[in-house]
């Protein structure tokens, strides 16, 4: 764990693209991004019968937002906090800091690689302020968009 750091102005972006439930839309969204060197860092996606979520964050949310308008893939955008851990032994303590704070979780998800190979977790939260503090108080960092970023 490391000592938090956090700036309320540069929070973590997630988009939830709204994906029709069809073979290689996931694929045509991720390709798109790849291609424009647009990098996904933390990804999950929720099916239904007839469409998908995809909550994604990205390395370089303003251009991955200019990409996902012009070539039509409806999205809308929110900040998430984003912790950093160790490895999967930091679960408990995140967890039992927002237990602590009284915070509920709406969902949560894992980024896949961060430089220097620290991960993180994604959370939505009902309240932000409040949940990094309590983490603040346990030692963990919570991560900006430019912590992300390249």
């Amino acid at each position: 764990m490391s000592v938090t750091t956090t700036s309320a102005t540069d929070p973590v972006k997630q988009f939830s693209v709204f994906a029709e439930n069809r073979v290689g839309r996931l694929h045509d969204l991720t390709a798109l991004l790849r291609g424009n060197n647009v990098h996904v860092i933390a990804l999950t996606v929720l099916d239904t019968t007839d469409s998908a979520i995809v909550r994604l964050i990205v390395d370089d949310p303003d251009r991955a937002r200019e990409l996902m308008i012009n070539n039509d893939f409806p999205f809308g955008e929110s900040d998430v906090l984003a912790v950093e851990i160790s490895d999967e032994s930091d679960l408990k303590p995140v967890l039992a800091s927002l237990l602590e704070a009284e915070i509920n979780i709406h969902y949560v998800y894992s980024f896949m690689k961060r430089p220097g190979d620290r991960t993180a977790l994604a959370l939505n939260v009902e309240d932000t302020d409040v949940a990094t503090q309590a983490l603040g108080k346990r030692g963990f960092k919570v991560l900006t968009q430019r912590d992300i970023s390249r």
